[in-house]
C-alpha cells in the first residue's frame, strides 16, 4: 500500500508488519485457540496410522486404567455428554477394541473392558502419545511444564 504525501506530492511506501496482529494479540483466548490448533495438527499427524481420535484414546485409556468403569462413570470424568460418550463407545466396540458387559455390582449399567485387540492398539498409542507429549515439552523446561499445567487446570476445573 502507498500513502501520497500531500505536501510533497511523492509517493512513500508505508511499512508493514505482517506478523502485527494488533490487539487481539493480548486476549488469552487467542493463544489458547493457536496452541490447541498446532496441539491438535501434530496430535493428528502422530496418530494418523492409528486411526484414532484424541477422545477414543482417552476413552481407551480410562477403560484400561479402570476395567468394568461404566459409560456413565467414564463420561462424567472425561467430560463428555451422555450422545458423545455413547458414539464413542460404540465406533469402539464397532472395530473390536472395546466390548460392553453388565457391571457385577449394577445390572443397570455398562460395565467396559478393552479386548485383547483394544489393548495392543492402546500400546501404540501410547508410544505415539509419548511421542506427541515429548514434542509439545521440548518447548517448555520441566518446571514451566509443571507451572502450564497447574495454570491450565485452573481454566478447566
Amino acid at each position: 500500500m502507498r500513502v501520497r504525501d500531500d505536501d510533497l506530492d511523492a509517493v512513500t511506501p508505508v511499512d508493514h508488519d505482517d506478523t502485527d496482529i494488533g490487539e487481539i494479540n493480548e486476549i488469552i483466548g487467542f493463544h489458547i485457540r493457536l496452541a490447541h490448533g498446532a496441539c491438535y495438527r501434530h496430535f493428528t499427524e502422530t496418530f494418523a496410522e492409528l486411526d484414532l481420535t484424541q477422545k477414543q484414546v482417552s476413552v481407551m485409556w480410562l477403560v484400561d486404567d479402570h476395567p468394568a468403569i461404566s459409560q456413565i462413570d467414564l463420561g462424567q470424568r472425561l467430560r463428555m455428554d451422555r450422545a458423545t460418550t455413547m458414539t464413542i463407545i460404540n465406533r469402539l466396540q464397532a472395530r473390536h477394541f472395546l466390548r460392553r458387559e453388565k457391571s457385577p455390582t449394577d445390572g443397570r449399567k455398562q460395565a467396559l473392558f478393552l479386548t485383547a485387540e483394544g489393548e495392543k492398539v492402546l500400546g501404540a498409542a501410547k508410544l505415539a502419545i509419548r511421542e506427541h507429549e515429548n514434542w509439545v515439552k521440548s518447548r517448555f523446561t520441566d518446571a514451566e511444564v509443571k507451572t502450564l499445567m497447574e495454570l491450565l487446570a485452573r481454566i478447566h476445573e
